[in-house]
């Protein structure tokens, strides 16, 4: 797949075409579900992901000149978001499905309080959420709810400048297991020789020396 950029329009933070700093994509891991074997992302490792994004948001000094993009999924999205919202950073969440179905299929999967932190985290939004049905269309055949929205993510970001793009990815270096997900996003942003910042999960709760 390749990214067409007439494809997937450009997500404006206001009327007035506001130009960020910078645009911080975010994608990473949801927290695993109940008896996953071998644990990718387990619920206890959740604090120690979000020291970690907290201070990669304060080693590129994130604010409120920076646009921050990510879907809202349980886990990885939902602790990026909350720390860029503590930063002033504007947030904008771009979803594969409407935001019902999102929602079940990516933040009520598991146990936990995070339903209550995404609707935190939307009602703080300058903006609501976008659901790419109604961005975008329908879905073509041949492609993935999921990598569309990641493409769109990506695209979203790039349209500002390619040379305004940071990529924040909690991920475990290892393949997808399903269409969509981090490792995918890597390889697209790889495609476009974008800056990746690399928050391994395999990590989490490990002294870095």
């Amino acid at each position: 797949m390749s990214i067409k950029p007439a494809s997937y329009p450009r997500v404006h933070q206001n009327q007035n075409h506001w130009q960020p700093s910078r645009v911080l994509l975010f994608s990473g891991h949801m927290i695993d579900a109940q008896g996953r074997n071998p644990p990718r992302f387990p619920a206890e490792n959740a604090v120690a992901a979000a020291e970690r994004i907290s201070t990669t948001l304060n080693e590129l000094q994130a604010g409120p000149n920076d646009l921050a993009l990510t879907q809202g999924a349980c886990g990885g999205d939902i602790l990026f978001a909350e720390a860029c919202l503590q930063r002033g950073v504007k947030l904008q969440l771009l979803q594969p499905f409407t935001e019902t179905e999102f929602i079940q299929n990516s933040v009520t999967t598991v146990a936990g309080d995070w339903l209550h932190r995404y609707q935190t985290i939307k009602q703080t939004l300058a903006h609501p959420p976008l659901a790419a049905p109604a961005e975008l269309g329908p879905l073509p055949a041949d492609l993935n709810a999921y990598e569309r929205c990641n493409l769109w993510l990506l695209t979203s970001a790039m349209a500002y400048g390619p040379e305004k793009l940071v990529f924040i990815c909690l991920w475990d270096g290892g393949g997808s297991e399903s269409p969509g997900g981090t490792a995918h996003m890597v390889a697209e942003v790889n495609k476009q020789h974008g800056k990746v910042i690399w928050l391994d999960v395999r990590q989490l709760g490990q002294t870095l020396v």
